[in-house]
């Protein structure tokens, strides 16, 4: 029995160390699932879209974080996250915000994959979040060719996150170039030398009732045809009561097309569990100067939201999107397949818990 006790007096001494250490330095697992089920179709164009239902995932993720103490007011921190879909399973793993960093009284800095400053500036002025149908995404933050553009999670990257300074703060980002090289092709042949590098910054002011943001974001070598892309955004939210107003402009320019401007207008209102949402974007022009008609389109949502606890809520919208005949607008997230001047519509309603 003594031997007993003493071998158990000794792995009682290994172990304890190793478990002080993980209450001192927790690590927690999160994640969010959130899903949907929507009606939507596109009215308009030579084959407008019928009316569907579908089921859809909103951005439900699954990570794990933590930080160790240093010394010295010395931080390290990490965070992996991975997406997941509740509704099939075809997600590639840790696509989400990814990282190491370190972390002092002069502020963060990380490597890795993360959301660019942008997006993080931005996105506090999108009411539903940028996945869902309403969301801002697809009218807002994107180029004619590519939704999205400027909504991005960029990966190889390396950023600073200031401390606040009296509300004020700062984030910079900036991308390794490692896809630089050259190609050849055609006849006779041609080389092509790119060295494609993406960077961004923006600066945000946060006290009490007032959010305002400035943020930029270029990237460059985008493609043969396109040196440069880049985007200025600025806007800001106020909060007074029960009733929460927000709104933003951004232009963005790409190499050859006409400078798109977007802007931004949305309400929200608290009736004790209950939100009321009410949003309206705008985007025009974007495509070559040699186009007579450059897009414009309309788009207005409304949502209900209903907060059964500070973790689980369900949010109700309706969405619809008026193109003109060059406009290509759409939905946030889960876009329809669109010819340009097609107008697509939904409802949406679903549930969504934090844990």
């Amino acid at each position: 029995m003594n031997k007993k006790l003493i071998a158990l007096a000794v792995a009682g001494a290994c172990v304890a160390p190793t478990a002080m250490a993980q209450t001192a330095n927790p690590v927690t697992l999160y994640g969010i699932l959130a899903v949907t089920v929507e009606s939507v179709e596109a009215k308009g164009g030579a084959n407008p879209i019928s009316r569907r239902t579908r089921i859809e995932d909103q951005a439900s993720r699954l990570g794990v974080r933590g930080t160790e103490d240093l010394g010295g007011g010395l931080k390290a921190f990490f965070q992996l996250e991975t997406a997941f879909r509740p509704d099939s399973n075809n997600t590639t793993f840790a696509a989400r915000n990814s990282g190491v960093g370190l972390q002092g009284g002069w502020g963060s800095v990380l490597i890795g994959r993360w959301d660019m400053p942008f997006k993080v500036a931005t996105g506090v002025i999108d009411q539903f979040g940028d996945v869902t149908i309403g969301g801002f995404n697809a009218t807002l933050q994107s180029t004619r060719s590519a939704p999205a553009t400027f909504d991005r999670r960029e990966e190889n990257v390396f950023q600073y996150w200031s401390p606040s300074w009296g509300g004020f703060a700062f984030r910079g980002a900036i991308s390794a170039n490692e896809a630089k090289g050259c190609t050849t092709a055609g006849t006779p042949p041609v080389t092509t030398c790119l060295d494609p590098q993406d960077w961004g910054a923006s600066a945000t002011f946060t006290r009490g009732p007032v959010y305002l943001f400035y943020a930029y974001e270029e990237h460059k070598d985008v493609a043969a045809n396109i040196s440069k892309e880049d985007a200025n955004a600025m806007g800001g939210t106020f909060t007074f009561g029960a009733i929460k107003i927000g709104g933003q402009y951004q232009e963005i320019k790409k190499t050859g097309t006409t400078k798109i401007k977007n802007w931004m207008a949305n309400l929200g209102w608290t009736l004790g569990n209950n939100v009321i949402y009410l949003v309206y974007m705008n985007s025009k022009d974007g495509l070559s100067s040699a186009v007579a008609t450059q897009p414009d389109c309309d788009n207005m949502s409304v949502g209900w939201q209903y907060n059964f606890t500070r973790r689980t809520f369900m949010l109700a919208q309706y969405t619809k999107i008026d193109n003109n005949e060059t406009g290509n607008c759409n939905f946030g997230s889960q876009r329809l397949t669109l010819a340009p001047g097609q107008d697509p519509q939904g409802i949406s309603i679903g549930l969504r818990h934090a844990f």
